[in-house]
Order: C-alpha cells, then sequence, then structure tokens
C-alpha cells in the first residue's frame, strides 16, 4: 500500500503534531523575541527615511557613471559645501524622462544645500539645472506616522467586533494578541537589521493586517467545527480538539503562505535586485518579513493562547477533567474503552450445563409451548358449551 502523504496524514490527525501541548515553549520563544526587539526599540531605534527625519534629495542623471560614483562625489561635495552631511540612501530610479539616481542626504539648510548642487555639478561635468533637489521636512512624516497609528486602531477595534459577533471573546482576545506579536516582531527585525522606514514601509506594515488575521480565522474556523459540542463526550479534550484543527489546518495555511510569499519574493529580490526598481524595495522588504512572521504567530501563538484561554472557562475545565478521569479509570482497568465487548466477571460466571438448561426453561408468566389436544378451541368438546353436555338444547 502506498504511503499517504503529509497533508493526508496531517488532516487525519496522524501526524501527531503536538502543537498547542508544547505552548509553554511557543510562549517562551515568543516572550523572548519580544523583549529582544522592546530593547532593540529603546537602544537601537529605527533608521528613519527622509520623510521622517528630515533631509534633503538629489535627483542625478544616470549618465553621470555608476551609483557608487555618483554617491562618492556627492558625498564629497556635501563634505566641502554641506557643512558635513552625508548621503543616507542612494538607489537607480527610472521615468518617462530616463532614468537618474536618487540620493538622500541628511538635512541641509537652503544655502548649504544650493552650495553642495553647484559643487555636483562641477564634480560631474554636468550643468547645475540637470540636478533637481527637494527639501523634506519631518513634520510630513509625524503626520503620516499619527494618521497610521489611527487606522491601525480603527482596524483593530472594528477586527474584535467581527471576531466577536463571528466566533466569540476569547478567541478575538487571541487573534489581536498574535497580531500584535506580530507587528512588534517585524519592527523589531526592522530595527536590529537597520532596514530604512519609509511611507512604504507603513503601507506594508498595514497591509499584513489582513494577511495575519486571514490565516488566524481559517484556523480558528476550524477549531469551533471541531469543539462544537465537546462537552457532550468524554473522548478528547479542548486543548486535543484544538490541536487536531491545527493539524487539519496547517497545510492549507502553508500553502496560501507559500502562494503569498513567492510573487512577494518575486517583487523584492528581482524587482529590486536584479532589476534596480528601488522604489519596490520598501514596500517588498516589509511584507515579506510581516507575512513570513504572521504564518508563524498564527500557527504558534494564536491557537495555543485559544486553547489557554478556554481551560480557564468552568465548563471546559470540568470537561477536561472528567476526560482525563475516564482515561485513568480505563488505564486502572476500572471501565471499559468505548465499543469493547463486555468481560464476564469472576461471581458472574456460570456452568455451561446450566445455562443451556436455563436457556430451556420457560420465562416466568409465558405460556406452554407444548403441542395443543386436537379439537376445537384446545381440547374443548367439540361444539362449545363449556360444563353443559355436549349436544344438549335449552328449550
Amino acid at each position: 500500500m502506498a504511503k499517504t502523504g503529509l497533508a493526508s496524514r496531517l488532516y487525519r490527525g496522524e501526524a501527531d503534531l503536538n502543537i498547542v501541548g508544547r505552548r509553554k515553549l511557543w510562549f517562551g520563544v515568543a516572550g523572548v523575541l519580544v523583549l529582544i526587539a522592546v530593547f532593540s526599540f529603546a537602544i537601537r531605534g529605527f533608521s528613519l527615511g527622509i520623510e521622517f527625519a528630515g533631509g534633503n534629495s538629489f535627483q542625478v542623471p544616470a549618465s553621470v557613471g555608476t551609483l557608487t560614483q555618483a554617491e562618492d562625489k556627492v558625498n564629497a561635495a556635501l563634505q566641502a559645501k554641506g557643512g558635513g552631511a552625508e548621503v543616507v540612501t542612494a538607489q537607480k530610479v527610472g521615468s518617462t524622462s530616463g532614468e537618474y539616481y536618487e540620493l538622500r542626504t541628511s538635512q541641509l539648510t537652503a544655502e548649504q544645500a544650493n552650495a553642495a548642487k553647484t559643487e555636483m555639478a562641477q564634480s560631474f561635468g554636468i550643468q547645475p539645472d540637470q540636478i533637481s533637489g527637494s527639501q523634506v521636512s519631518e513634520a510630513w512624516g509625524s503626520q503620516v506616522t499619527s494618521r497610521a497609528v489611527l487606522g491601525l486602531l480603527i482596524f483593530i477595534a472594528v477586527v474584535a467586533i467581527y471576531l466577536i459577533l463571528r466566533f466569540e471573546w476569547r478567541m478575538a482576545v487571541a487573534s489581536i494578541a498574535s497580531l500584535l506579536t506580530n507587528l512588534v516582531l517585524t519592527a523589531g527585525i526592522y530595527s536590529l537589521v537597520g532596514f530604512e522606514v519609509t511611507p512604504s514601509t507603513i503601507i506594508g506594515f498595514l497591509t499584513i493586517l489582513g494577511f495575519a488575521l486571514y490565516d488566524v480565522v481559517v484556523v480558528f474556523d476550524k477549531v469551533q467545527e471541531n469543539t462544537r459540542g465537546i462537552t457532550a463526550n468524554n473522548n478528547m479534550t479542548y486543548g486535543e480538539a484544538a490541536n487536531l484543527a491545527l493539524n487539519q489546518s496547517l497545510m492549507r495555511s502553508l500553502n496560501t503562505s507559500v502562494v503569498a510569499l513567492l510573487p512577494v519574493g518575486g517583487l523584492l529580490f528581482i524587482g529590486a535586485g536584479l532589476l534596480g526598481a528601488g522604489t519596490l524595495k520598501d514596500l517588498g522588504l516589509v511584507l515579506f518579513v510581516g507575512m513570513a512572521v504572521a504564518f508563524l504567530t498564527s500557527i504558534l501563538l494564536a491557537t495555543p493562547l485559544l486553547v489557554l484561554l478556554k481551560n480557564q472557562d468552568p465548563r471546559i475545565s470540568a470537561h477536561n477533567k472528567r476526560v482525563l478521569a475516564r482515561r485513568g479509570a480505563i488505564a486502572r482497568g476500572e471501565v471499559a474503552p468505548k465499543g469493547a465487548p463486555r468481560v464476564a466477571q469472576a461471581d458472574e460466571a456460570i456452568d455451561p450445563e446450566a445455562a443451556a438448561l436455563a436457556g430451556s426453561a420457560p420465562k416466568v408468566g409465558a405460556r406452554p409451548v407444548g403441542k395443543r389436544p386436537t379439537g376445537a378451541r384446545g381440547g374443548r368438546p367439540a361444539g362449545g358449551g363449556g360444563n353443559r353436555p355436549g349436544g344438549a338444547k335449552r328449550r
């Protein structure tokens, strides 16, 4: 017989991936990672783009040389005329008018920006009007951040209401806790690695919210299906039923995540890496990191946290105790497993010959089964009449 695939064994619960049973391990790992992320926020902070930190941007034609050469010459011009400012980021950008290099620098005054622009033109051997520049205030980034936070709070409130109406409040709490953990861990990766935070990053953060919740809702829908009416039998605890649902939906979650990560990976590695589309890098990076973390948190945190909350319910707690008590009684031989043939006790054993005689004896109150006498009405005289002589007629 051919071996069944992993997906089939997961759905039938044969793979025996005890994810819920190891929830203390997952909670511990998540707690450590969250602490690392928080310490990174406090110590390293974030690498903010000029939209959030403020700064200047210069666009230089790509015909001046390679991106590295352009960055070196701009840095030299900034050291000479820009008061010690330097290039923060540099990328190649294409437009209808041709390709150019966009170099973002730290904050410059208007006089420093004009002087640096003139120095760049002389260094590149082009006219100053071929170099365009702009200045961005950090106030714009503050407005974007405040609106993004407001949108996040509204989103969480709406989602919480939906999950409470669709499932229950414990599932809503577990979903939102998993979502917030996902955001903190993604932001922690940005802080630790030093990825630049831009408006595209904020858009990506808001985008992964829906993906993370979609995966959790799919798992919780299966959990609700498996645990409906669970207290009516003593075969499975709530945690075991939830773990079975997690196994049954694991392949679906994995396939969904892989299918979603493939185009995002293409956007990041091919579009931004190979083709040099730098404007796609920030959006693709946050989507790739956020979706990968969302898959892990939805599997390893959301359902185990739900089981922890449900076990506090007195009705579920009593049910779990009944299941465990019944299993203990079966292990001690005090109770026969469901479906097992009943074994006669020692004091109920009887002699085979006595059993045969007992089987042939009539039951109490039963009519005799012997052959009836011939004649009408079971042996009565023909013609009836009871005690009266047969054939006599009353005149």
